[in-house]
């Protein structure tokens, strides 16, 4: 209800002030306890989670407030994308709100303060509870991007609860080639190694995109269970355009939100028959009520995440959808969120 009433306010900001505002507001709230486990509890790569409802990567780039969000009765958070060194990102203005369309196109270019500050962010919540993922990044003019993300699984790896390897943002160019399986399979390698150089074996997700041909698909599955990955996320935002009614329609970068919903759910879906169960999913894009979370639950997916949504709908959104993800698992007779993957 707050932020219905200050949402007018927010809106009347440019999108990236609106933005920064919601991260200090948030910031200034006072400690929550995380989720507990309850009736929606899921294990994903060995992971407890309390409920199958996160924050997407992006919304809290430099790890400001994760315990804020899981204490707003999200089941994880996942923070990033960080890279190693410092990068402003794209000129601006790159965030655009379209409203008539309940989306979003950003070209934000991975823009974040660096590892270093983030971890030492990460490293002053150690102790507290709650699921915090950490996705990682390359910096833009990296002359081996590789490199890049083994530096920031050696980095992180202490202090995630699982580290979510990027590949997939349209924003960074080049980066989306790292997709190719020769190419991929190099990148996984290197992350685990690194991991394994900091002496702890968080699990390894892979963020995908929505914009992937069935020969994509099927090799990204070959080396995922190859390579014993924690988790597939599908999927980031995408460059194609449906029909769009904004005014801002024509503006480059990735849209997300609502006209990514059915694309999502899509690619999940061919996600899930590719896989056959055999590594976990989780259902990002376009997510903005319980129903949408459970269609993807039934899709395949064992966990799903927010952003977009929570830019028109406020960050009250993660614990209402999980509220009425209880009520849909009891009305269609499944005992645990489990039970319900895949079903359909």
């Amino acid at each position: 209800m707050l932020f219905r009433l200050i949402r007018p306010a927010v809106f009347a900001l440019d999108s990236e002030t609106g933005h920064r505002l919601a991260l200090r507001a948030l910031a200034a709230l006072p400690a929550r306890a995380p989720a507990a486990a309850g009736p929606l509890a899921v294990e994903v790569a060995g992971l407890a989670f309390p409920n199958p409802v996160g924050v997407a990567a992006g919304f809290d780039k430099d790890a400001e407030v994760p315990d804020a969000l899981l204490g707003l009765g999200f089941g994880f958070t996942e923070v990033g994308s960080i890279t190693p060194l410092p990068q402003a990102g794209n000129p601006k203005p790159r965030l655009f709100r379209l409203v008539e369309d309940q989306a979003v196109i950003n070209r934000m270019g991975f823009n974040n303060g660096g590892g270093a500050a983030a971890l030492a962010r990460l490293q002053a919540r150690a102790g507290r509870s709650g699921i915090v993922g950490v996705n990682i990044g390359a910096n833009k003019d990296s002359a081996d991007r590789i490199a890049d993300y083994a530096v920031m699984a050696r980095m992180m790896a202490r202090h995630a609860s699982y580290l979510c390897v990027n590949i997939s943002s349209p924003n960074t160019p080049g980066l989306r080639a790292l997709q190719d399986e020769s190419a991929l399979t190099g990148l996984i390698d290197a992350v685990i190694a690194a991991r394994a150089e900091a002496g702890v074996t968080p699990p390894i997700f892979l963020k995908v995109a929505p914009d992937l041909e069935p020969a994509d698909i099927d090799a990204i599955t070959r080396i995922a269970i190859d390579k014993q990955l924690g988790a597939l996320v599908v999927s980031n935002t995408t460059i194609s355009r449906p029909a769009l009614r904004s005014h801002h329609a024509g503006e480059t970068g990735g849209l997300s939100g609502a006209p990514l919903r059915t694309l999502a759910t899509q690619r999940l879906r061919d996600f899930r028959k590719a896989t056959r169960g055999a590594i976990p999913l989780v259902g990002v894009g376009g997510i903005a009520t319980a129903e949408h979370a459970w269609e993807r639950i039934r899709a395949g997916a064992s966990l799903v995440q927010l952003y977009s949504a929570m830019v028109y709908e406020g960050p009250g959104l993660g614990a209402r959808i999980a509220r009425g993800l209880e009520g849909l698992m009891r009305r269609d007779g499944f005992a645990s969120i489990a039970e319900a993957v895949g079903s359909e």
